[in-house]
């Protein structure tokens, strides 16, 4: 195997690894924050960040209403005391 395709595998499989880890941390906010009480409709991976040649994605936490803002605003705020 070449060098360059090497550094291709491994690029590759860092991406799958980034995505699986951000796939992951996404599920476990959405049930912390269910256990919370709050939805987030929008929460989950940022598609623009999906669509790289080497994908790194964000977690995009979307829009949500002031009463929603608001309650996690209080959740936060309660775990910082």
């Amino acid at each position: 195997m070449k060098a360059e395709e090497k550094g291709t595998k491994v690029k590759e499989r860092h991406s799958a690894l980034c995505v699986e880890e951000a796939e992951g941390v996404v599920k476990e906010l959405r049930e912390l924050l269910v256990k919370a009480g709050i939805t987030l409709p929008s929460l989950g991976l940022d598609p623009v960040s999906l669509a790289r040649e080497a994908p790194c994605p964000l977690v995009d936490l979307g829009r949500c209403s002031v009463e929603t803002a608001r309650r996690l605003a209080a959740v936060m705020a309660a775990a910082a005391r």
